[in-house]
Order: structure tokens, then C-alpha cells, then sequence
């Protein structure tokens, strides 16, 4: 969640060749297959206050997240406790984001359910075919017993994970992203209470600040969900196991224009497309590799008077080849 509310774009990387490497793994197990429903399921079902820390990159950063579930179904807050002050509310699928230094407020309902520690997307059904999934040892993390749950890559296409679960619950404890045997990304609680009365004050925030500050500006990011194949546009060869879960027309923050939004998933892992037009008056961006911090990567290419950047929780070659393949019909 918190590398995907700032983006930093940093150099230009060379074009990475794509690999044919496939591994030879067999079906996951159905005992590792019912601990990912069990997974899916338990930030739906629980109430818990805790704070965690993301690592990428060099870069640490901790956040306090309390979360509640009851007859008004799931409300959540996050606050970044390091850096900028960053503080999202959540009520169901409706999102606020107080960002005080550039006295910005961004509403958004939300389109995918992934923010940890609820990273597993339902439905599960394609986990299976690109990713083996096993059981390993069993750890304490941050008091708690906890099954490790592996998901290996079936290709080069997309990284592993490593789940840290906690056994009488299913919620994720820890998760590590990884890249061949190296982790490029990690979430982990390092204080954690779960199942407990949470007091609905804890959702609060202080918005005195904001009502009496009129150089507050606020952007109501507006999604249109469109039905299959509306926008004309067409993913012809994705990566294998990759398929095309949304389209949507959506104002973005910064963005004159409506943007078109194409995200596909292999049941893990998410891809966006945007395509916006190359205004006259803007410096067009230079195609080719972007990174940002931890999994994430971007790709930007130029396909008539249309920019085309794909971002996605994949390696580089994936997320060109994804960018590659969109056309217009």
C-alpha cells in the first residue's frame, strides 16, 4: 500500500530480454491451497490494531493501522508515522487520503482489494497454475505462531512470495517479495493485536486543521467501471497466466484528460495499464524502463498520439512485454 500512494520515478533503464525459463513444479498441495483461503479470508473477518514496517530498497517505513469490522461492514485507518504525514481512512470501498504538506485531500473508491496485510485478491482460482505453493517451517513473528506459506513462481515472469500466518487466524503477519533468492520487498508487523474490542474513536482524524484552512484542495478521483472490450483497446499477447480483469475510465490527480485503465492479474500479481493522449503542450516522457521503490515497475511507450505506461508488481520484462502488447482495435 505504501509504495503505491507515491511512485518515485527515478532512472532510465536499458531494455531487458525476455527469458523462455519455465519451472517444472507440481501442483501445490491442497493442504497450501486451503491456507491461502484461509488467508484471503481473515482481514475480512477481524478486528485488529497494529503498527508495521515496510522495507525496500534501502528505505524503511512505519505505519499504525487499526481496523474494524462490524455491522457497518470494514472501516480502517493508516497513518505513516516516518516522513511525510500520509493518513488514509477507510470506510469500505470508499478511500480518503489527508496528505497535510501540499494541504491535498484525495477521495477514491477503490477498484482491488490489496493493501497489506490484505494481499490476496479473490478470487484464488489461477494462483495454482503460476505459482507452486508449499508449506514451510513454522516461526513466531512478533508473538505470534505462524505457518510460512511459499509461492513460487512457475516462470520468470513474476516474483515469489513468502507469507508469514499467523495459525489460529490466517492473517499475514510478513510477507516478502522475491526476486530469484533475493527479497526486494517486505512488510511485517512489528506489534500486533488481534480479535479485540477496537473503539470506533480510534478511526478518527483530526480534521479541525482542514475545515478551517480553505487552501485545502481536494481530488474526488471519479472511476467508471466499463463493461469488457469498451474501450477499444486490446492486450493481444500478454505473459502467460495474465488476464485482464477491468477497464475503466478514471480522472487522476494531475491529469487535464479522462485516462484509460486496462489492470490484469495472474490471481497474485497486478498489472495497470493507463493510456492517456500526448497533449501539445507538455514535454513528452521518454519511453523505455522507469523504476520505483521495492516491486514495483514501470514502462512507457508511445503508440501513435497515445502515451502508453503500464506499472505492475512484476519484473521489467514482464511488465514491457504487457506494455507491447496493447493495441488498438
Amino acid at each position: 500500500m505504501i509504495r503505491a500512494m507515491q511512485i518515485m520515478w527515478l532512472l532510465l533503464l536499458p531494455v531487458v530480454a525476455l527469458s523462455s525459463f519455465a519451472q517444472n513444479f507440481p501442483d501445490s498441495s491442497k493442504e497450501a491451497l486451503n491456507w491461502l483461503e484461509k488467508i484471503a479470508a481473515a482481514p475480512r473477518l477481524y478486528n485488529y490494531t497494529g503498527t508495521f514496517v515496510y522495507y525496500a530498497d534501502a528505505h524503511m517505513e512505519t505505519s499504525h493501522i487499526v481496523h474494524i469490522v462490524d455491522t457497518h461492514g470494514e472501516r480502517e485507518k493508516i497513518e505513516v508515522l516516518d516522513g511525510l504525514t500520509r493518513v488514509v481512512i477507510r470506510n469500505n470501498d470508499e478511500m480518503i487520503c489527508y496528505l497535510p504538506e501540499s494541504k491535498t485531500i484525495i477521495t477514491e473508491k477503490r477498484w482491488l482489494r490489496k493493501f497489506f496485510p490484505d494481499i490476496l485478491p479473490l478470487p484464488l482460482v489461477e494462483l495454482n497454475n503460476n505459482y507452486y505453493v508449499k508449506e514451510g517451517k513454522q516461526e513466531r513473528v512478533t508473538g505470534y505462531n505462524c505457518q510460512i506459506i511459499v509461492l513460487n513462481p512457475r516462470d520468470k515472469l513474476r516474483y515469489g512470495h513468502k507469507l508469514w500466518v499467523d495459525i489460529d487466524t490466517g492473517m499475514v503477519l510478513k510477507v516478502a517479495v522475491i526476486d530469484a533468492e533475493q527479497v526486494i520487498e517486505q512488510f511485517a508487523f512489528s506489534q500486533l493485536t488481534i480479535g479485540d474490542e477496537v473503539g470506533a474513536e480510534l478511526l478518527e482524524h483530526d480534521h479541525a486543521p482542514i475545515d478551517k484552512a480553505t487552501e485545502w484542495h481536494t481530488h474526488n478521483l471519479i472511476t467508471s467501471v466499463l463493461a469488457n472490450e469498451t474501450l477499444g483497446w486490446q492486450v493481444k499477447n500478454p505473459p502467460s497466466g495474465f488476464k485482464k480483469i477491468i477497464e475503466m475510465k478514471r480522472n487522476l490527480a494531475g491529469k487535464s484528460v479522462l485516462i484509460d485503465h486496462i489492470a490484469l492479474s495472474d490471481g497474485l500479481a497486478t498489472v495497470s495499464i493507463f493510456i492517456e493522449p500526448m497533449l501539445n503542450n507538455t514535454t513528452p516522457q521518454l519511453p523505455g524502463f522507469y523504476s520505483s521503490r521495492g516491486a514495483i515497475n514501470i514502462y512507457v511507450r508511445t503508440l501513435a498520439d497515445k502515451k502508453i505506461t503500464t506499472v505492475g508488481e512484476v519484473p521489467p520484462e514482464t511488465v514491457k512485454k504487457i506494455g507491447d502488447s496493447v493495441f488498438k482495435k
